[in-house]
């Protein structure tokens, strides 16, 4: 699992952003198979309701969890639990002249 953690739309409570299948209290939720019904993700989530959708590959998970409707994207592999996604979607900064890594600061300038 990613450790990072999502609102489970208006329950008060939160859950992992990415989960195995099973593993979370989904009572409540509209669960979906995709982010391409983009009305009914906005229409869960100016509800309250949560919002979990499946995914079994990278790219999958990837365009869920950019959707801040979302509130936990489940899978089946847990191969799946292992990728860095926050490096997939970012990426690193390259580094410097010097061959050390960049650093970002606040502002997001490299430093």
């Amino acid at each position: 699992m990613t450790g990072r953690e999502r609102w489970f739309g208006a329950s008060g409570r939160k859950v992992p952003e990415l989960a195995l299948i099973g593993t979370v209290d989904l009572t409540g939720a509209l669960e979906l198979d995709g982010v391409d019904d983009v009305e009914a993700l906005r229409a869960a989530h100016t509800s309250g309701m949560p919002v979990v959708v499946h995914a079994s590959t990278i790219e999958a998970v990837v365009l869920a969890l950019a959707r801040p409707e979302v509130a936990c994207v489940l899978v089946a592999d847990e191969a799946l639990l292992t990728v860095d996604f926050a490096d997939l979607t970012y990426g690193l900064l390259p580094p410097d002249d010097r061959g050390r890594p960049a650093v970002a600061g606040p502002a997001g300038e490299v430093a």
